[in-house]
């Protein structure tokens, strides 16, 4: 029951934040056009990362975040709902603007994204999510063959994915290269699967090239290994 009225009052509020913003998201071109680049230069992106963001001001602004991705940050273990803590600010800079510029389809969030004023307001509510620390109870890969699928999943994981996201998946801050520690399990084979399928149109072309070759089960191990994954110094306590 809880979780319906939740869920009710958020669908109450995403309509009327989308007649807030004056309409559906829009739509922009992404890899599945021709002349796409990723991570272009320009727009409400490029002005937000020039701007301090304001951690205080942040907190406010993330209030509304809270509603799905918890106050800490922590998201939903299902992986209905990223985890964002500790997340680099770049990376959610760019997430964000690209959801309201409508290079990456998230009619879930994009109402609640469209409700940021402006430039400022993306760099302060990263800036306070970066500060979060990363939790360690969030959604693992729990089936019986789990040492199995981590084992198959550390070795592809350290051939091809370590070199951006690094040996604890801490990823690189100024290469937009995102934290995948801390992740839920099920929301990271979420998303390869779609960057692998053409789904997530934001996507990296290079992260592409080396995802398209694996199956499900193979997006199945990495996934179990990297939700292992943590950051020495940025998880929680």
């Amino acid at each position: 029951m809880k979780q319906f009225l939740i869920a009710a009052s958020l669908a109450v509020f995403a309509v009327g934040a989308v007649q807030a913003a004056g309409g559906p998201a829009p739509k922009k071109t992404g890899i599945e056009g021709e002349g796409y680049v990723w991570n272009a230069e320009g727009g409400e992106k490029n002005e937000a990362l020039t701007l301090k963001g304001d951690v205080t001001k942040g907190k406010e602004v993330y209030e509304i975040c809270g509603a799905c991705h918890l106050p800490s940050g922590a998201g939903r273990p299902d992986g209905t709902f990223p985890q964002l803590a500790g997340q680099h600010s770049t990376v959610l800079i760019k997430q964000m603007a690209d959801i309201r510029a409508g290079l990456r389809d998230n009619p879930t969030m994009y109402p609640f994204a469209a409700t940021m004023t402006d430039a400022q307001d993306l760099a302060n509510v990263s800036a306070y999510i970066e500060s979060l620390c990363v939790p360690t109870d969030h959604g693992k890969y729990d089936e019986a063959d789990k040492m199995l699928q981590i084992a198959k999943g550390r070795t592809l994981y350290k051939k091809e994915c370590k070199e951006c996201h690094g040996d604890n998946g801490e990823g690189v801050k100024d290469k937009f290269y995102p934290v995948i520690a801390g992740q839920h399990y099920k929301y990271l084979l979420r998303q390869m699967t779609e960057i692998r399928d053409g789904h997530r149109r934001n996507a990296n072309p290079d992260m592409v090239k080396v995802i398209s070759k694996y199956t499900d089960k193979d997006l199945v191990a990495i996934s179990a290994y990297q939700s292992s994954l943590k950051m020495p110094g940025s998880m929680c306590k």
